[in-house]
């Protein structure tokens, strides 16, 4: 991430990998052209491929949730730069306010009511979500306000370590469960608002992954289908396992592809679902108004 004016300007840190830094700059430019203030905060990339200290970790075994069996990390699975969100207040010194985002959310009101927002006194203010672990209250911390100088005990390279240690399960990590539930706001839905757009939404938030619109026909590259090679040695690895295992089992199926978003329902033309039919041409829809007979 470059560096930030010495300044005391709000700053909003879209953390991203590769895969992603499409959508990452579409969504810093929204940010700034949907805001009546676009001078008074800045935007800022975090870039997975930039932190050695979690890149490195291709390979390595973590888990997801207390108990659960071991996933391998992939530095080129879609979501790689998860971990990232919660590195920004030591980023920042633990100074100032900061808002961290997904780079799949993007800004469709002005960002800038948010950053400068009453938190009530509270270090983070994020969206609750409806699912509960063990009886407490999962949120999503993928659209997070900060106050920075509240969260100085946020040791995120330590954390990283013990992540990759299984010492700590990384989507409880993800959800705040290691936060006092009294230190944690709540966020209104549109500021987070999953795969809906209406009248009220401040922040769109595209999380189903096979119909994000910029990745359209692409091979899916998230979770399991991570791929495991860089793209241009996937053949010649495929044809040296042949030659030296010809009785292996066959390749995986290949991943499927991003697929293109719904399109909205919009009411029909013929609400008796088909068109009148042309008298003169039978079979054929009435295109003419009765004119060709």
């Amino acid at each position: 991430m470059s560096a930030l004016p010495d300044d005391a300007k709000p700053v909003v840190v879209i953390h991203c990998n590769d895969s992603q830094l499409v959508a990452a700059k579409v969504a810093a430019h929204a940010l700034k052209s949907r805001s009546q203030s676009p001078d008074r905060f800045h935007v800022r990339l975090l870039r997975f491929e930039e932190t050695p200290h979690l890149s490195r970790r291709h390979g390595k075994q973590f888990i997801w949730w207390p108990g659960g069996a071991p996933a391998t990390f992939r530095r080129r699975d879609l979501q790689s730069f998860a971990p990232l969100r919660r590195m920004v207040p030591a980023l920042l010194g633990f100074r100032g306010r900061a808002l961290v985002l997904d780079p799949d959310v993007f800004a469709i009101g002005d960002v800038y009511e948010l950053l400068t927002r009453d938190m009530h006194g509270k270090a983070i203010v994020c969206r609750r979500q409806l699912r509960t672990r063990d009886g407490r209250t999962l949120h999503s911390s993928a659209v997070m306000l900060l106050d920075c100088a509240k969260l100085t005990h946020w040791d995120w390279e330590r954390d990283i370590d013990d992540i990759f240690r299984c010492a700590i399960p990384l989507a409880w990590w993800l959800a705040l469960l290691d936060e006092a539930s009294e230190r944690i706001g709540s966020l209104e839905d549109e500021w987070n608002d999953f795969d809906t757009l209406t009248a009220n939404t401040r922040l769109l938030h595209n999380t189903e992954i096979l119909t994000q619109p910029w990745k359209t026909g692409l091979p899916a590259d998230f979770h399991e289908h991570a791929p495991r090679w860089p793209a241009p040695l996937e053949p010649l690895r495929r044809r040296v396992s042949r030659i030296l295992s010809p009785t292996s089992p066959p390749s995986p199926r290949p991943a499927p592809l991003h697929r293109r978003p719904p399109r909205p329902s919009l009411p029909r033309a013929f609400p008796a679902g088909h068109p009148p039919r042309c008298p003169a041409r039978p079979g054929r829809p009435l295109c003419c108004r009765g004119r060709c007979r």
